[in-house]
């Protein structure tokens, strides 16, 4: 027989997987961010929705959900596998060129928002200092579960955001520590406590990391010769639920373990395998947990204190926005717009503010009308997450197309000019930066351009397309010009245009193929790359290479190609010379050369 609670649990899970595979498609559907959808299912199943109604209608039953508690190990497990995701993202390495960002700007953040927050409620509520400055604190914080997957941990806005919420996940075992100790019914042995778990999560966390760099190669290496996918998601779930238990079990949070673990695979060069095999894990469990948080709404206690609400959460929102977009422009970290976007997109509060509330109701410091209304204003509060985030990346693209005309007119002499900021122009910019030669980019797509321009690029929005467009760029006093854009036709014309106006300009110009290629010499071209003449040649190496064949015939077979292809452009181009047309290789040490 089934028991009840089976029942349940196996009716809550149907509501869950129904829920995952309607919202996901309707919302990509209509190009928006299912953040928004799992919430609004939360709340339309919850027990403040159609939960409501299950006593005079009891089938609903089947199609809901009792109570938030009734899923919530499921939340849990999917931040926990978040933060796993996030570790195989990084590296050590990584973590070490941030620290500056995390210790410095990240402390800055939570503990300059908690201190105004909490004065704020020291003196307009009835509430004492350690409770006021403890919700302050808790307010502070930002939901690591919303923010990085929209701003990734790549990006500048990622990087700055994913800096600040990892010492904020870092500070929130203390933080708890620090509340339960001001309880007023508090023994004496919570400092001990505090210093207790702090040595023996250190003490963990270095045998995870020691355990980690010799096993996990070795267990991966078997999964990896089985050849079963099944067996890497074992063992990576394997790794993630024990480190995530080994620092709970001393009193650390379990997402410590879990990004840990993400590190530790992220080390060994079976972690995009890892990455790829746990994804859609990862979706389905944060999707519980947004569900999760819309059922924390309770849509008649919203309606008996709207006006309430509102101005706690335009408070919280106004003060963690204006305090983070600050810091990041003032400490010359960000440019101004990414400041301003950061600052957005890290304004509501978090989920492990409702774990602090939790802490502060135990601890007695704050009374359960005072926990359920900051429930409230944070459950809402990770609601308008997707359109606060939308709403920063508008104003810092105004920001950066207004700030940055004037800058980018200011480039030196001697310059490469780079028509089109796509892939290949991208990797352009980068290299030339990387050696510091001086360049400027344009792009005809806006979003491109602030994108870039955010990320450090020196990049101006212009439409080749239009007459005199480029004239504007100062190309008499460039060094050379680079076209990267995909459409041949414009290239050949003005390649044709440059090479009339500025005959002794350096023309390098991506070509589709050899005919392509042959065209642009012929419109006046210096240098015409065919794109795929490489990676074709690569891919056919490695096919022969594979398939057994000696290294011998296979660098003669690729050098006969490349021979015909560089005839052909010739011919075609109706070229003296041969165009240069260089094979990429590898040296032993793994850099490239030509």
């Amino acid at each position: 027989m089934v028991s009840e609670t089976e029942t349940s649990l196996i009716g809550d899970a149907l509501v869950v997987l129904g829920a995952a595979g309607i919202v996901i498609p309707a919302f990509a559907r209509f190009r928006l961010p299912p953040v928004i959808g799992f919430i609004l299912v939360g709340l339309l199943v919850g027990p403040s929705g159609l939960g409501s109604l299950t006593g005079d209608y009891p089938w609903l039953r089947h199609v809901t959900i009792g109570s938030a508690e009734e899923i919530a190990l499921f939340a849990e497990l999917g931040i926990v596998l978040l933060l796993f995701s996030i570790g195989l993202e990084l590296s050590f390495r990584r973590l070490w060129q941030l620290r500056k960002l995390v210790f410095g700007i990240g402390a800055a953040e939570l503990t300059l928002c908690g201190l105004i927050l909490g004065t704020a409620l020291l003196l307009l509520g009835d509430l004492s200092p350690p409770a006021a400055y403890g919700l302050g604190i808790a307010l502070a914080l930002s939901s690591t579960a919303l923010v990085l997957p929209i701003a990734g941990t790549k990006s500048a806005v990622g990087k700055s955001a994913f800096s600040m919420l990892l010492f904020e996940d870092l500070a929130l075992v203390p933080i708890i520590f620090i509340l339960a100790a001001l309880s007023p019914a508090t023994s004496g042995d919570s400092a001990e406590l505090l210093l207790t778990t702090l040595w023996q999560g250190a003490l963990v966390v270095a045998a995870l990391a020691i355990g980690g760099w010799f096993l996990l190669p070795k267990i991966f290496a078997q999964a990896a010769r089985a050849k079963d996918p099944e067996l890497f998601l074992a063992a990576s779930l394997l790794v993630v639920i024990v480190a995530a238990l080994a620092t709970a079990a001393v009193g650390l949070s379990p997402i410590v373990g879990a990004l840990l673990a993400g590190l530790m695979i992220a080390e060994t060069e079976y972690h995009n395998e890892v990455e790829a095999i746990t994804a859609p894990f990862k979706g389905l469990a944060l999707g519980v947990f947004l569900i999760s948080v819309g059922m924390g709404l309770n849509l008649k206690s919203i309606a008996a204190l709207w006006p309430q609400l509102i101005a706690a959460v335009v408070g919280v929102v106004l003060v963690k926005a204006v305090v983070t977009a600050a810091l990041l422009r003032f400490s010359g970290v960000a440019r101004r717009g990414t400041a301003a976007e950061v600052g957005l997109l890290m304004s509501s509060p978090s989920e492990t503010t409702l774990i602090v509330l939790a802490t502060a109701l135990q601890a007695q410091l704050i009374s359960r009308s005072t926990a359920e209304f900051w429930q409230l204003v944070t459950a809402i509060g990770l609601t308008i997450t997707p359109l606060l985030a939308r709403i920063g990346h508008d104003i810092a693209r105004r920001i950066e197309m207004r700030t940055g005309e004037g800058q980018l007119d200011e480039t030196p002499e001697g310059r490469t000019v780079i028509v089109g900021f796509g892939r290949v122009g991208h990797t352009v910019a980068e290299l030339l930066r990387e050696h510091e030669r001086p360049y400027i980019a344009v792009d005809a797509d806006i979003d491109t351009v602030a994108a870039a321009r955010r990320d450090g690029f020196s990049v101006r929005f212009a439409d080749v397309a239009r007459p005199g467009s480029l004239d504007k760029l100062g190309i008499e006093h460039a060094k050379a010009i680079v076209l990267t854009m995909d459409d041949p036709v414009q290239q050949l014309r003005m390649t044709r245009q440059l090479r009339q106006k500025y005959p002794d300009l350096p023309i390098i110009s991506r070509a589709r193929d050899a005919d392509h290629a042959g065209a642009l010499y012929q419109a006046g071209a210096s240098d015409a790359v065919p794109e795929t003449l490489e990676s074709s040649l690569q891919l056919a190496e490695a096919v022969l290479i594979d398939l057994g064949v000696a290294m011998g015939p296979v660098i003669a077979s690729i050098h006969d190609v490349r021979a015909k292809m560089r005839h052909d452009i010739m011919t075609k181009g109706k070229l003296e010379h041969e165009p240069r047309i260089r094979r990429t290789r590898r040296t032993p040490g793994g850099s490239e050369t030509a």
